[in-house]
């Protein structure tokens, strides 16, 4: 397909991005291409890592392909993104517990459904470029494709600075927050892809020093202890923490509230199929229920910045969206 480029390369096996002019948005087809590679490689003996890329300098991955999502939602179709959310989520946590190594190579953006590419690999590689995030609060959404479950791994407050803010991070930032493992410089990369093409081992690759320390690792985010939004919001009000407050004053409120409790339940999940599960149960219904249509309308398809949120946010909504869906619960194969 012209979204992606899948071949082998000697001992690996190697899955680029190929959409830059759309920074590189990872589509539902897009999504089954990788998880197909993946099972294609998976008992390949000649296939000995896995390298995933993508072209542009601009962006690995901007996040998902939402535009058809909208629109058929829009013509009363729900059933297309929860079709592609479920297909999405099994494809991240193949990622994450495959047994050969998965090296990704993460420039530019990486923010949202590119999180759920590269954040789960076991070789996560950030340059000078990159800027990490989960914004989904945004346009309505939740941290999906397993966002949850790493923001819930982050130290501190991190994960509920990261999850209602959608603070951007860079290299070092996403190392100290868990998003990322190594650094090196990115004009470096191809003769790193090239070594673990050759030899087929993951340990060829080797990280170099951060050019600058992390400034997440210094910043005092005790206001992100509070037990809602609202407390939240007080405490960074006499902080005096205008950055923050902005933010959160722009994203979806009901939004904000079920990140909120799940980056705090997924601090007790054993595995990630427990988080992607809990996110399925909100974006199931984020098209219907939810401030999705409105936010992806306000900053992707009229690009007026100024959503009417209208969903509730109280506590009772957010039980609702994350109720255990019967019959249509996200379930995995052991």
């Amino acid at each position: 397909m012209d979204d992606l480029k899948i071949r082998k390369d000697r001992a690996a096996g190697r899955i680029t991005l190929t959409r830059p002019q759309a920074l590189n948005a990872l589509s539902h087809e897009m999504a089954n291409a990788v998880r197909a590679a993946l099972d294609a490689w998976r008992d390949d003996d000649a296939v000995k890592l896995v390298i995933l890329d993508a072209e542009g300098d601009k962006a690995f991955c901007a996040g998902g392909d939402i535009a058809a999502i909208y629109h058929a939602a829009k013509a009363g179709d729900h059933t297309v993104g929860q079709r592609f959310f479920a297909d999405e989520y099994q494809m991240n946590a193949a990622i994450r517990d495959y047994p050969k190594p998965i090296v990704a190579f993460m420039q530019g953006f990486v923010m949202g459904g590119g999180v759920g590419l590269g954040g789960h690999a076991s070789h996560r590689v950030v340059g000078d470029t990159t800027q990490v995030a989960m914004p989904e609060a945004g346009i309505g959404m939740i941290p999906d494709v397993g966002g949850t479950w790493l923001l819930a791994r982050a130290p501190g407050r991190v994960g509920e600075y990261l999850g209602l803010t959608g603070a951007r991070m860079g290299a070092a930032d996403a190392i100290h927050a868990g998003f990322a493992d190594l650094y090196l410089p990115e004009a470096e990369w191809d003769a790193a892809k090239d070594r673990l093409a050759e030899t087929g081992d993951a340990a060829t690759l080797a990280g170099q020093p951060l050019p600058a320390p992390s400034a997440l690792a210094e910043r005092d985010l005790a206001a992100f202890r509070g037990r809602s939004v609202a407390e939240i919001a007080a405490a960074l009000e006499q902080a005096g923490d205008e950055a923050s407050l902005k933010t959160i004053r722009r994203n979806s409120p009901l939004s904000m509230a079920a990140t909120l409790a799940m980056v705090k339940a997924a601090r007790g999940d054993q595995r990630m199929q427990d988080s992607l599960s809990r996110e399925y149960r909100f974006t199931n219904r984020a098209t219907a229920e939810g401030d999705f249509i409105e936010g992806v309308r306000a900053q992707i398809i009229d690009k007026d910045r100024n959503p009417a949120w209208g969903a509730a946010a109280d506590a009772a909504k957010v039980d609702a969206m994350l109720a255990n869906l019967g019959e249509a619960e996200l379930t995995w194969e052991d």
